[in-house]
């Protein structure tokens, strides 16, 4: 087998610190960042020794580890939990908390004391879906130091609302006010923004309106700031039908069933080059 580029990833140990700011530098001089869900200590391990920029402790612990069907039955305190045991293993990755369903909705208050539960679980940022109200959250929280990021398009704590898990965004209608949103949180002062199964064509639109508030794409093409996949979903262990935005890292591209794959760190490292170098996504194959 080829020695492939990510085998040259730059060590974790010799990256320095990842910070709000550094992120910042990193997209304005147009490198991709990178981020993965990340669920435990073992995988912040690996996570951090192929230099992953963000760890996204994710409410989709709910179907990948809990077994449950949506995300909606995840509670603050499992959020709480998963983030303390990320949080103890990374060194200089970005960490990243959902705000699982119910804990920020009612008021910006009760999204206030939800976040010191996870900043206090060891996060630096959380995390919270859709537009609208959201943003006079999002601002009451950034005006008292909270790092936040917002999520658009497929939101899957709405899923319900949503019909299903479908592509939002298709029709001028229901872009424009995808765009209006994404300016509503930009002005909130949301820090990051990830877009979640929205044409191509809107996310580029989207990031390049708003260059402060660094965009993260999942199903959303290339033209993000940076991309994001369900760890789960990178190495090829979640079954039934796979979404297109989805690539399973430890397969060579085209590569047979039964060829030999990669191990699991092999896989994080290639995600991460693949990404940096502007190799994944690949819009004929990924993007809408």
């Amino acid at each position: 087998m080829s020695v492939h580029p990510a085998e040259n990833a730059t060590p974790a140990a010799a990256r320095p610190v990842t910070s709000l700011p550094r992120l910042r530098e990193m997209a304005a001089r147009g490198e991709k960042l990178t981020m993965v869900t990340c669920y435990d200590a073992t995988f912040a391990q690996l996570l951090e020794e192929a230099s992953v920029d963000t760890l996204l402790v994710g409410d989709s612990l709910g179907n990948v580890v809990q077994g449950e069907s949506s995300t909606l039955p995840v509670t603050l305190a499992h959020m709480a939990y998963h983030t303390a045991a990320v949080a103890r293993a990374k060194r200089n990755a970005w960490l990243i908390a959902d705000m699982p369903f119910g804990s920020y909705e009612a008021s910006p208050q009760l999204a206030m004391a939800s976040a010191v539960t996870l900043m206090q679980a060891g996060a630096q940022m959380v995390k919270l879906e859709g537009g609208g109200v959201t943003a006079e959250t999002v601002r009451f929280l950034t005006e008292r130091g909270i790092p936040v990021c917002g999520h658009l398009g497929l939101t899957p704590q709405r899923v319900h609302a949503l019909g299903g898990f479908r592509i939002q965004g298709r029709e001028e209608a229901a872009a424009a006010l995808l765009r209006a949103d994404a300016a509503a949180l930009a002005d909130a002062g949301a820090a990051m923004l990830v877009l979640e199964l929205v044409p191509s064509v809107l996310a580029r639109q989207i990031t390049e309106a708003h260059p402060q508030m660094m965009t993260i794409g999942i199903g959303a093409g290339a033209g993000t700031a940076g991309q994001v996949l369900v760890l789960h979903d990178l190495l090829g262990l979640t079954r039934g039908r796979r979404p297109r935005f989805v690539r399973d890292f430890t397969r060579e591209p085209g590569s047979e069933a039964d060829a030999p794959g990669l191990s699991v760190a092999q896989a994080l490292r290639r995600y991460v080059v693949d990404v940096k170098a502007g190799l994944f996504p690949d819009e004929t194959l990924h993007g809408y």
